[in-house]
Formats: structure tokens, sequence, C-alpha cells
């Protein structure tokens, strides 16, 4: 469940509301596709602007429809330790097979601060946690030594590392034996070279078998075949990061014919034609247009 090709979802929304029967397509599609695992309502599910009925029902849809197919690791975090636990709650009873937890924005709570934020969840729901550590959109960097401790509580059995940094992700792989998931596309690579077993993809939302096939590259110790998709996913990667995730990834899936409608609520708008023209090229170099 935790390695491989996991795509970070997006939230389709066609009239200023979550398109549900466009969200269905997408997991029967990525089901299809070969795709390990969901995880729905992240940073990329643009979790920050649905409400909280709107949030659990986009969880119990997209479990619902996978039927077991595909693992969902549903995105249940918070930057507010009661809303966490109450979508954990709700995750465990839709049947989500884990979820997703980010660092609490915002607050800038201390390391101990963090400590006892997961601690609260993971006591509070029975339910496999994986930890989100984004300082670029959080603010606050869960340390080593905060993930180390965390790794030992049972609930707690994977981090998604979005940091950048490769020092911090050999630390957390020295200090303690939890499962490491690359959350940057760009660095899969070099973070399964040391140690991370998969990635939690916004790249996979556009063309799934392709990051699937870097993934099954590496755990299958097979450098050259990594090296190869990695290289070409490379710019298409950071094409899908010329603005704020995720606008570019919606507005490429719109002209690859993958959703109807590139719709986002505020405060996110559409690409700018500047960045519009650079994820252009990017998709027309790879193929895609």
């Amino acid at each position: 469940m935790f390695s491989g090709s996991l795509v970070a979802l997006v939230t389709p929304f066609a009239n200023g509301k979550v398109d549900y029967a466009a969200l269905e397509r997408l997991v029967d599609w990525h089901v299809e596709q070969g795709t390990d695992g969901l995880v729905p309502v992240g940073t990329t599910g643009e979790s920050p602007t649905v409400d909280v009925a709107e949030h659990e029902k986009i969880i119990a849809t997209v479990v619902k429809r996978a039927a077991k197919r595909i693992p969902v690791i549903a995105g249940a975090g918070g930057n507010a330790t009661a809303e966490a636990i109450e979508l954990t709650r709700f995750s465990k009873a839709a049947g989500a097979d884990a979820t997703l937890q980010v660092a609490p924005y915002y607050n800038k709570p201390t390391q101990e601060g963090l400590y006892r934020h997961f601690a609260a969840i993971a006591e509070a729901v029975d339910l496999p946690m994986v930890l989100y550590n984004i300082p670029t959109r959080c603010v606050v960097s869960m340390a080593p030594d905060t993930v180390a401790r965390l790794a030992k509580l049972p609930q707690v059995v994977a981090i998604k590392e979005a940091t950048g940094s490769m020092d911090q992700t050999s630390e957390i792989l020295a200090r303690c034996d939890l499962t490491v998931l690359s959350g940057d596309d760009s660095l899969t690579l070099p973070l399964m070279a040391l140690g991370a077993k998969g990635v939690i993809s916004v790249a996979a939302n556009l063309v799934p078998r392709d990051v699937k096939r870097l993934t099954d590259a590496m755990l299958a110790g097979n450098l050259a075949a990594a090296q190869a998709a990695h290289r070409k996913l490379f710019p298409l990667c950071r094409a899908l990061f010329v603005e704020t995730n995720p606008i570019p990834v919606k507005t490429a899936m719109k002209w690859a014919g993958l959703l109807e409608s590139d719709e986002k609520r505020l405060p996110l708008t559409d690409l700018a034609p500047a960045a519009a023209a650079t994820l252009e090229r990017a998709m027309k170099d790879y193929g895609l247009l």
C-alpha cells in the first residue's frame, strides 16, 4: 500500500461544485492505468477550499468507487487537531485504508506541538497514518528527531517528504524504519536511491503509467530504466510547478482531455499566459499535445 506510484488526486469542480461523476471517472482511469494508490483531498485536491461536508463526501466517493481495487490514503489533515481527528474518524468509517496527515499550517507549532498533534490523532483513531512534511506550505518542518519519535507509534507507517532535502531523508532513514515517500516528482529517483519506496505524485494525474514505470524500475533495482524514465519526466514535472499546484496540472489535464473543466476555487486562479506557454511547450515536447 505504501510503495510505488500513488497519485495526489485532483478534485474536479464544475460550476462551483465538486464534480463527483468526474471524480469517479478519474478513480476508474487510475485503476486501469495501474496506479498503486489514490490520495484524495490533499494539497493537490484543494483541501483548503472544500468545506467539511465536501471533504468527507470526496473521501467517501473515492473509497466507494475504488471498491478495494486500489488502496485509498485519505487526506485528513488540518491545522486544528480536533478537525483532523474528526476527518480521520470519518475516513476510517468510510473504509479508507490510511490517512495522509499534513503538518499543521499557519499555527507554526513547536516540535513538541507537532508530536502531540499527530500522537493525538493516532490515539483517537486506530488507522495507518502517513505524515506529510512540506515546510513551503506549512512554515514549520518536522525535524528528523520528531519523525523518529512519531515512528514509534504503531499507527504512523510512512512519511511524505517534500522538504527538497536529501539530508532530511537520509537522517530519517538512519534514525527509524519508517517508509519514506517522495513528495516532489522531480526528486523521486534520488529519494528512492536513498531508500524511499515511491512517490505521492502530482504528475501521475497526467502520466500515471510513466510515473509508475520510474518507481517500478527503482523498486526492481533497474537504475538505467529508472534514469531513462526520470529524464523523460523531469521537464514535464518542472512545468507542472510553473505556478502554484494544482493550477498547472488541472490545466494540463483539461488540455489532455482528462478533465472537462480545469475549474479551481479562489484564491487559486487560472494559469497566467507566460506560464501557460511554458506548460504547453513541455506538454508538446512530451508528446501529450
